[in-house]
């Protein structure tokens, strides 16, 4: 009878540590990249063919994919597919699906959640994220302009404007002022570079064949641009190919002409206005002067016997087991792609959980029967003793 008693007991133990378990999953609901967790019911020992009761082996993890929601934040990211970030935090390595990182005032990349570093690829070995040196980046010098449009053979005239940088990276307005040359030489036009204090720079001539392209030998021009309080550079001006139509044309158009600098390789110096990562997990950094730099990728770490990771807290995984991963970049292998400005969400079913609960209460309620009745069962028998004395 007394058995009945340890046997409700055990029933009482286990559907506790159960709730526990529920417990948590359903209070972690909003917790990014969180992986919900359900206890192992066993039975326990037989003597005779009579069980003793419930027990537990332990939490399964469920690594089933979270949805991906979007936040709106940059350094934001998300795994759609296979793989775990890697974080380090001096000796120690935690993988984790977490992917609420941000950078740090010494420009390091780290988790919100654990304060770790966060791992990149560098050749076979790993390496921080770091946007330390990469806040400015120095102006570059106008090397080559690229024209296109039309110079009409109906036309006399037309000005193209031109901002070139210097190699300081401070931007200069300069003019190309084209004239048609047609009457001296068939099919020719002049032009005269300016600077921004209207001195004529340099001069040059442009020819077109009989179909509207360029001429061969007439297909660009360098000159040298000096502009005061900056070195001296060499300033190609590229008209298009020889017989192609890309570039400057001479087509017959009225006297309006169309011509103008389609685009010119310098730039000023920037500051970092935006950081963030590619599908591939590239770090991605935008500057003011519009230009783009691509940095570390984000390591990522695959194990095939998942069940062997154990939860560490702060939606981290410890290899406890020692297994070896494989490491690799977003979208090569067995890896999944990287969503920037997005957190993959709990894995939690509030349906499953609230569907457990219930059973989880009745198993607790029918335990503590079985003691109740049990312990009917032997105040009988010591009420059936004391009528006997």
């Amino acid at each position: 009878m007394f058995e009945s008693i340890y046997v409700g007991l055990t029933g009482l133990a286990t559907f506790s540590r159960n709730l526990t378990v529920i417990g948590n999953n359903v209070t972690n609901i909003n917790t990014p990249g969180f992986k919900a967790s359900n206890l192992l019911f066993s039975d326990l020992d037989y003597r005779d063919q009579v069980g003793a009761g419930v027990g537990d082996v332990g939490t399964r993890v469920l690594f089933s994919q979270g949805q991906l929601r979007q936040t709106g934040n940059p350094t934001d990211v998300a795994i759609n597919g296979s793989g775990f970030f890697i974080l380090r935090d001096g000796t120690k390595t935690t993988y984790t699906r977490a992917g609420d990182f941000q950078f740090g005032s010494d420009g390091i990349l780290t988790s919100r959640e654990t304060g770790a570093r966060v791992a990149a690829l560098s050749g076979g070995a790993l390496e921080d994220v770091s946007i330390a040196d990469a806040h400015a980046i120095p102006g570059r010098a106008t090397s080559i302009v690229h024209f296109a449009g039309n110079l009409s053979s109906g036309g006399t005239s037309a000005d193209v404007s031109v901002t070139a940088f210097d190699p300081a990276g401070a931007s200069h307005a300069l003019k190309i002022a084209f004239t048609n040359n047609s009457t001296v030489t068939p099919r020719s036009w002049l032009f005269k570079v300016s600077d921004e204090t209207g001195t004529v720079i340099d001069s040059g001539e442009v020819r077109f064949n009989g179909d509207g392209s360029i001429a061969t030998g007439f297909e660009s021009h360098t000159f040298t641009f000096s502009p005061a309080g900056a070195a001296s550079t060499q300033v190609a001006l590229d008209f298009g190919q020889a017989g192609g139509f890309a570039g400057v044309t001479n087509f017959s158009a009225g006297t309006d002409s169309t011509a103008r600098a389609k685009s010119q390789d310098g730039f000023a110096a920037g500051g970092l206005t935006n950081a963030t990562f590619n599908s591939d997990g590239v770090l991605v950094l935008t500057y003011s002067n519009g230009q783009t730099r691509m940095g570390a990728q984000l390591a990522l770490a695959f194990y095939e016997a998942t069940d062997k990771l154990t939860q560490a807290g702060g939606g981290a995984f410890e290899n406890g087991a020692g297994l070896t991963p494989t490491i690799g970049g977003a979208n090569s292998a067995m890896f999944g792609s990287i969503t920037a400005g997005s957190l993959e969400s709990a894995n939690v079913d509030l349906a499953q959980a609230f569907s457990d609960l219930i059973i989880t209460q009745r198993g607790y309620q029918a335990s503590s029967q079985v003691i109740s009745t049990a312990n009917d069962m032997i105040q009988q028998l010591f009420d059936i003793r004391s009528k006997q004395a």
